[in-house]
């Protein structure tokens, strides 16, 4: 009697479990905000890599450092 109503009980669950889940409308408009997300993301990082890739502009005249001058007494 108890492995029947444990039988009974587990279905009751999995049904109110299958019951509960998102329409269709609901996975589509998931799905959409998903993509959406998706595609920022993907343009974000690489907008980051164009940005990153660029070459550095060196100064020069900035680079050249003036020697260092040391007193010792």
């Amino acid at each position: 009697m108890k492995k029947v109503l444990s039988v009974i009980a587990i279905a009751a669950l999995s049904a109110s479990f299958v019951a509960c889940g998102p329409s269709a409308e609901e996975q589509a408009a998931a799905q959409a905000k998903a993509d959406s997300l998706a595609n920022a993301i993907k343009e974000a990082f690489s907008a980051s890599a164009v940005d990153t890739a660029a070459p550095a502009v060196v100064d020069t005249a900035a680079a050249v450092a003036a020697p260092a001058t040391t007193e010792t007494k």
